[in-house]
């Protein structure tokens, strides 16, 4: 049964993002250009978003989808431009900014 658990909890660990590589991940797609983790910049804090999305069971696939493809009039005027992510780096930075209090 040990053994079940330790397999059990190594899959859950290798599977979830690795939230520090996520924000480098940010960091070199240029998300932290326009966006912070506690503070309005051209785009909402991040903290803003987790708060508006919390709840939400589909907030990953729908962040990742404004990721990928950008988005408009949902924190104001200024649009969000599409980008240069794969799906999976797209989940992977909606699940991190979900994660952000």
């Amino acid at each position: 049964m040990k053994r079940i658990l330790s397999v059990l909890a190594l899959a859950v660990a290798a599977s979830a993002p690795a939230f520090a590589d996520t924000a480098a991940l940010a960091k070199s797609k240029n998300c932290m250009a326009c966006h912070a983790t506690d503070k309005k910049l051209v785009g909402p804090a991040y903290k803003d978003v987790a708060a508006k999305y919390a709840g939400d069971k589909g907030a990953v696939d729908k962040l990742a989808v404004k990721i990928m493809k950008g988005g408009a009039g949902v924190w104001g005027a200024i649009p969000m431009p599409a980008n240069n992510v794969t799906d999976a780096e797209a989940k992977e930075l909606a699940t991190w900014v979900l994660s952000i209090k």
